[in-house]
C-alpha cells in the first residue's frame, strides 16, 4: 500500500522544477530499458531476460545488507541463491529462512516472491501508470510474453484485473490461515505466518517459515495451502476466462484442456504416491489411511512447482520419487505462477502423437485443429527442457565427487520446475553447483522458448524453399 503524501508535498511540481526534472529523467530511464521510443528498443523476450536479471541483482545486495540475516550478513553465494530462487518461485535454499533471516530479511523475501509470482513485467507496467508514462506496443507485447496473452489491446485493463484477483486470493488465503494457526501459534504471530505462506503458496514458491519442522500437516492446513497452490497453477489465461463463464462464456479450448490434464496429473500422482508409500517399505505405512491420503494428493498438488514438502522427501520410496521427478517436470499451467514443461506442452505433444497414430492429417480435439506450429514450438520446448536439464546434472556431477545420479537428478528437475522440493543435496552444493542451480532456476521462470528467441536472431522468412528429402527416425 502506497503511504499518504503529507500535504504540503501533495502539490503538483511545476513543469520546470528539479522535482519534475527528475521525474521525467526516471520515467525516460524505464522507457528505455522497457523498451520505448527510442531509437534500438529491446525486443520483448530480450527484456524479460534482462529484467529479470536486473531483479535477481537488486535482490542479491538486498540480502546482502546488514540487518537481513541474523548474525553475519549472508555472503554472496547465499543471497544470489535466495534471490533468485525468490523471484523465479522456486523455493530451493542454502539457507533456512526461519533460522537465518530476521523479521526484515523475511519482509525481503516475500516482496521477492511476490514480484516473482506477478511478473516483473506488471510491475513495470504499475510504476509507468504511477508516474503518468505511456505504454508503448512493445511493452504490450512483452506482458502478452509474459502473461501469456494473444491481444495487446486488452492488456492493460487485464493487467489491473490480475493485480486485483491477485490480491483478492492472497488475502483471503490469508484469512483462513490466520483463523486457523492464530491459536496454534499466538494471534500475533499467526498474522505473518499466514501472509506469508498465502502468498507463497499461492505464488507456488514454496519458502516456509517453519524451519526444519517443516510445514503444518493437518488436514485443514493442507486444505488451504494445496487450494492456493492449486488456483495459482492454472494460468492466467485459465483464470480470467473461469471468471467470465458463469456469464454466458464457454471457456475456450485451453481452458478446457488445461483443466483436464490438471485432474488427471493431480489423481494419477496422488494415487501413485499413496499406492508407493503403502506398499511394503514406504514412508506412511504407520500413517492412517484417511490422512495418508491427504498426505499423498497433497503432495501431488505441490509436485507440479509449488515445493512445500507434506511429506519428507528423503524418506520416500524411490518409485515415489520418480514419480515427483516427472511431475515436476511436467509442471503448471502455461503463463502461471509455476514452471516446467507445462501442461499445455504435454497436452500438444499427447494429441500429435494419438493423431499420428490413427493417421490425421493433424493433431485434433473436440471439433478443433491444432496449427502445426503448434506442435514444432512444443517439440522445441521438450528438447530445450531436456537438454537443460542433462547439461546442468551432468555438469554437478562432474564437479561433485562422490555425488549419487537420483539426488542430483531430483534437484535439477526441482529447479528447472521451479518446484523447490529437495532430497537435501543443495546443501552440499559448492559454489559452482549453487550457481548451475541458480541459472537452471533462471531459465525455468522464463522458460524455454523465452530464452532461446532472446539470445537467437530471428532471421527474416527465407525467399526460397528446398526440394524435400526424407531420414529415417524411429
Amino acid at each position: 500500500m502506497v503511504p499518504p503524501v503529507p500535504s504540503r508535498a501533495r502539490h503538483l511540481p511545476t513543469p520546470g522544477s528539479a522535482l519534475s526534472q527528475s521525474s521525467r529523467a526516471f520515467g525516460n530511464r524505464l522507457q528505455w530499458f522497457f523498451g520505448g521510443d527510442r531509437r534500438r528498443p529491446l525486443p520483448p523476450p530480450l527484456r524479460l531476460v534482462v529484467g529479470l536479471g536486473l531483479l535477481a541483482v537488486v535482490g542479491t545486495l538486498v540480502l546482502m545488507l546488514p540487518g537481513i540475516g541474523r548474525g553475519d550478513p549472508l555472503s554472496w553465494n547465499e543471497a544470489l541463491f535466495t534471490a533468485m530462487s525468490a523471484l523465479s518461485v522456486t523455493g530451493l535454499s542454502t539457507i533456512v529462512a526461519a533460522e537465518d533471516l530476521t523479521l526484515l530479511g523475511q519482509i525481503v523475501l516475500l516482496i521477492l516472491i511476490q514480484i516473482g509470482g506477478v511478473g516483473f513485467m506488471v510491475l513495470a507496467v504499475v510504476v509507468f501508470q504511477l508516474i503518468g508514462r505511456r505504454i508503448s506496443l512493445l511493452n504490450r507485447l512483452a506482458l502478452c510474453n509474459s502473461l501469456g496473452l494473444i491481444d495487446p489491446g486488452a492488456i492493460l485493463e487485464l493487467t489491473r484485473r490480475v493485480l486485483l484477483g491477485v490480491t483478492l486470493i492472497e488475502l483471503g488465503g490469508a484469512l483462513l490461515l490466520w483463523v486457523h494457526w492464530r491459536d496454534l501459534y499466538g494471534p500475533g504471530r499467526a498474522v505473518f505466518l499466514a501472509i506469508f505462506h498465502a502468498v507463497s503458496a499461492f505464488c507456488n514458491a514454496g519458502f516456509d517459515l517453519f524451519g526444519r519442522e517443516g510445514i503444518p500437516t493437518d488436514g485443514l492446513s493442507l486444505a488451504i495451502l494445496a487450494g492456493l497452490i492449486f488456483i495459482g497453477g492454472l494460468g492466467i489465461p485459465v483464470l480470467s476466462d473461469l471468471l467470465t463463464w458463469p456469464r454466458g462464456h464457454r471457456p475456450s479450448l485451453h481452458t478446457r484442456i488445461t483443466l483436464g490434464v490438471v485432474v488427471v496429473l493431480l489423481c494419477t500422482g496422488g494415487i501413485g504416491l499413496f499406492l508407493g508409500e503403502s506398499l511394503p517399505g514406504g514412508s506412511l505405512l504407520e500413517v492412517s489411511w484417511p490422512h495418508r491420503l491427504g498426505l499423498t494428493f497433497f503432495q501431488s498438488v505441490s509436485a507440479r512447482t509449488a515445493g512445500f514438502a507434506g511429506i519428507p522427501i528423503e524418506d520416500l520410496t524411490p518409485a515415489s520419487q520418480l514419480l515427483l521427478m516427472a511431475l515436476m517436470f511436467i509442471g503448471a499451467a502455461p503463463a502461471s505462477m509455476g514452471g516446467g514443461m507445462t501442461t499445455g506442452t504435454l497436452a500438444v505433444l499427447v494429441l500429435a502423437l494419438w493423431g499420428y497414430a490413427r493417421g490425421l492429417p493433424s493433431a485434433q480435439i473436440a471439433g478443433r485443429s491444432l496449427d502445426p506450429s503448434m506442435v514444432r514450438k512444443a517439440a522445441a520446448v521438450l528438447t530445450v527442457s531436456l537438454f537443460v536439464v542433462l547439461l546442468a546434472a551432468w555438469l554437478i556431477l562432474l564437479t561433485h565427487s562422490n555425488s549419487r545420479l537420483d539426488p542430483v537428478l531430483f534437484e535439477v528437475i526441482s529447479a528447472f520446475a521451479t518446484c523447490g522440493l529437495s532430497t537435501g543435496f543443495t546443501g552440499e552444493l559448492n559454489w559452482f553447483g549453487q550457481l548451475i542451480i541458480v541459472l537452471v532456476m533462471f531459465w525455468g521462470r522464463l522458460g524455454a522458448l523465452t530464452i532461446v528467441l532472446a539470445l537467437a536472431q530471428q532471421q527474416p522468412r527465407p525467399l526460397v524453399t528446398y526440394p524435400e528429402e526424407s531420414i529415417l527416425i524411429g
